[in-house]
This record gives C-alpha cells, structure tokens and sequence, in this order.
C-alpha cells in the first residue's frame, strides 16, 4: 500500500526542491511513497487523501492547529527539523515522515 506523504509549507518553491530530494531517496529504496508539497491554504483540502503532514519551518507556527486536525484524523504530524530542510536532507525527512512515533 502507498503511503502519501505531503508537506506544508508557505509558496512552495524551497519545499518543491526538498519534496524532489525525498523523492530520490524513494527511488533509490524503491519505496511504495508518493510525495507532494501544498500551501498551508490548502491543507484542509488535502489531508483527507494523504496518510503523513509535513510542516516545513517557515509554518511552524501552524504546527499546532495542523497537528490537532490530524489527531483528529488519526494521521500523524510533524515538524521538520530546520537543520534538515535547510540542508535538502531529503533522507532525514522522509524518515521521519515514515517513522511511527
């Protein structure tokens, strides 16, 4: 079964550069991962076909209502780490997006 990851974040174009670095690592491991970045406009909309939410630094101050509607949803939600979206460490991400903490 495909897990569907997707990131929040503000515009998207740092996040489209980090979505693509994921989705190499995908490609290399052969994973069953799809990955797509919205708008935080856009979340409400979107989280119902996707499994895991991804908020990139820049909308960290969203982290919290996000996390709660995903809660809701019995999705997990989490916060990417600065360090990692500022370095495009798209391993470090998809693993944490994968993880099942």
């Amino acid at each position: 079964m495909t897990t569907k990851i997707f990131l929040c974040c503000a515009a998207g174009m740092s996040t489209s550069m980090v979505v693509n670095k994921m989705r190499k690592v995908v490609t290399e491991k052969n994973l069953d991962v799809e990955i797509e970045a919205y708008s935080i406009s856009e979340f409400e909309d979107v989280l119902p076909r996707y499994d895991v939410c991804m908020v990139a630094p820049q909308v960290s101050y969203k982290f919290k209502d996000f996390k709660k509607r995903c809660d809701e949803s019995n999705k997990p939600c989490y916060k990417i780490e600065m360090k990692d979206y500022g370095m495009l460490n798209g391993e470090a991400i998809l693993n944490q997006a994968l993880s099942k903490n």
